[in-house]
């Protein structure tokens, strides 16, 4: 959108109007949790019926009782062929009235913060509200227990499994001896910390080790990740304990120094992953090993990376390179997809039924067989697993050989705190669009420019005190230190103690003089600022918030692609800087934001609905 006339912002931003009383829980709920939430991807393998695209929309008016069931994304597509069948199934037929099964997409850690904050569900179509919860592994479900109620969430039963692995680009797996030499996390570690990385077994040109993990705090892969970080430390295969996790920390932190950045899934890192291999180069410049779950790997291995409910007619193209499962020779844990009937206020005893008749036929042979065809282990070892599970698509369905056992709830807390202090640092810098077309309204009583504000105050609180932190604004007009057209409000440094006067520092730029748009230069000076100071040991990366509508720059959008993707393609940069664009208003440039993201191996996100936005700020950062 072009430049408006100079003028000032006013004095406040437009009041809220007025939310019902649960949207005003839901809010306070989720900024207090907001690190944790996510805007997670749905669906798996073969097609389903149009609701299957997490849990929007309402319920058909068919007359039956209506159970919706919060579920981890990859088991979306998965339930909706489970909820199909089970209207023919004995289990529903016993009803005393018809019931209809809908999965709604929550990621595992997410729910489990909604569940134990307590007041509402975060859902404000209240048909949503989920009578069933079924996350990734019952971890989450004991956390829920310990910190809530055991009531809260009921009799969890495992009804389908799947291990957690790390999948390689085959010929990197080949490097280092697979699939006959078994490869431990040691080994992993090893490559991480040598600085000749992959060089140290004769492949140089792949540049450094580069591993890919999920946030624990929403993820199970993440959490399990880390588990398995401290099992290997410890030298064990059981008993994990508090004191164990304690003493893996060094081996840990080495570990997360390859992380390339954190997800809150791994669908994004498999979809930047696939588009590098099917540009020809392999994926060798962006990663070389992901933490995921095998039935992610099969998602991917058939051309659906991101695991999106796929429609009927819709054609799959395998990537150039597969992945293989690499099983650590220490061992692995498992997903065990729990499924309950939640002890919530708002459970009818009529759904109450229902959903413990859906969860009796998940254990029934008929709906173990449905499992394999969307790459899950039925607990049912009669059950045939089928073409999937074989080494065409990059699994050996007898592995892994070692089963890791679920620890206490204590030994889960403590990883995860631990994480929290040994993760990657990051070195981020803000980059805000203060241009007259952030002064249109997004809804619920706020600018573009008000929702960018209020998000990147957000994600100050997320931020360690040692992390660096950077904030620029951008309109034309301007001249700073940082360059034309750009007003620095903070240098990149560490954080500090200074939460609160940056927190002011933003507030201020809504009276700011507004107008033009030079992104694209904006980008690009602030991609020279980063790439002069980017350290392999942090998470090097900016944030562009701005509707993506550039009408001043000098240069063009192929020229800043070019320069910005120049160290992706060189594929051994140690320390990448990777933009992650925040897209605002219906009128965004998604597209514009999407390709300069992909450039530097980051991700966009859409913030149009101004509802979601404090859940995209959120995901940015379990990103990093």
């Amino acid at each position: 959108m072009g430049p408006r006339p100079r003028r000032r912002a006013p004095l406040a931003p437009a009041p809220h109007p007025a939310r019902p009383a649960f949207r005003r829980r839901r809010i306070a709920a989720v900024g207090a949790l907001v690190f944790a939430a996510s805007i997670a991807l749905t669906g798996c393998f073969g097609p389903g019926p149009d609701q299957a695209k997490g849990g929007e929309g309402d319920f058909a008016d068919d007359g039956c009782t209506h159970i919706a069931v919060a579920t981890s994304s990859e088991k979306v597509n998965m339930l909706d062929a489970l909820a199909a069948a089970f209207k023919d199934s004995p289990e529903a037929k016993a009803l005393d009235t018809c019931a209809t099964v809908r999965p709604v997409n929550v990621s595992s850690g997410d729910a489990t913060r909604f569940l134990t904050a307590g007041g509402d569900w975060p859902n404000e179509n209240r048909e949503l509200w989920p009578t069933l919860w079924s996350p990734a592994s019952t971890v989450w479900t004991e956390r829920v227990a310990a910190a809530a109620s055991p009531s809260l969430v009921g009799e969890p039963r495992s009804f389908t499994r799947t291990p957690v692995v790390f999948g390689m680009p085959e010929p990197m797996a080949r490097a280092l001896g697979w699939p006959g030499k078994p490869i431990s996390i040691t080994d992993l570690k090893g490559l991480c910390s040598d600085p000749d990385g992959w060089g140290s077994v004769g492949k140089s040109v792949w540049g450094s080790f580069k591993i890919s993990k999920t946030n624990p705090n929403t993820s199970t892969t993440g959490l399990s990740a880390i588990l398995m970080q401290s099992y290997e430390a410890a030298g064990k295969t059981e008993g994990l304990t508090a004191a164990d996790v304690a003493a893996a920390e060094d081996f840990s932190r080495v570990f997360e120094e390859c992380v390339i950045h954190y997800g809150d899934t791994t669908g994004k890192v498999l979809t930047t992953l696939y588009h590098e291999t099917q540009n020809g180069a392999s994926g060798s410049g962006y990663v070389s090993a992901v933490a995921l779950e095998e039935t992610s790997l099969l998602n991917y291995n058939q051309g659906n990376p991101d695991s999106h409910t796929v429609q009927p007619g819709e054609k799959l193209t395998p990537p150039k390179q597969k992945l293989v499962a690499v099983y650590p020779e220490g061992g692995s844990m498992w997903s065990d997809n729990p499924v309950t009937v939640l002890g919530a206020d708002w459970v009818t005893p009529v759904q109450r039924d229902a959903g413990q008749a859906f969860a009796a036929f998940l254990q029934t042979e008929a709906a173990q067989r449905i499992l394999p065809e969307y790459g899950f282990r039925p607990l049912d070892e009669t059950v045939p697993l089928g073409k999937l599970f074989t080494e065409e698509y990059g699994v050996d369905p007898a592995k892994p050989v070692v089963t890791l056992p679920r620890p206490e709830v204590d030994v889960v807390s403590a990883a995860i705190d631990q994480w929290t202090q040994i993760r990657k640092p990051s070195s981020v810098l803000e980059l805000i669009d203060i241009s007259g077309s952030m002064d249109e309204a997004i809804g619920d009583g706020r600018s573009k420019l008000d929702g960018a504000i209020e998000g990147a105050q957000a994600t100050l609180s997320h931020f360690r005190t040692t992390d660096q932190v950077g904030v620029w604004a951008f309109t034309t007009g301007l001249d700073s230190e940082a360059g034309h057209n750009i007003a620095l409000l903070r240098p990149v440094q560490p954080l500090g103690a200074d939460r609160e006067s940056l927190g002011s520092s933003l507030d201020d730029l809504r009276f700011s003089d507004r107008q033009g748009t030079p992104l694209y230069d904006a980008i690009a000076a602030a991609y020279d600022e980063m790439r002069a100071r980017a350290e392999p040991g942090r998470i090097n990366a900016i944030v562009v918030l701005s509707d993506g509508q550039d009408t001043d720059s000098s240069m063009s959008l192929d020229s800043l692609v070019a320069k910005i993707g120049t160290a992706k393609r060189e594929g051994g940069d140690a320390a990448p800087v990777r933009i992650f664009p925040i897209a605002y208003g219906d009128g965004a440039d998604t597209s514009v934001l999407q390709r300069i993201a992909e450039a530097t191996g980051g991700q966009w996100f859409d913030a149009s609905d101004p509802a979601k936005i404090d859940l995209v700020f959120a995901s940015v950062i379990n990103n990093f």
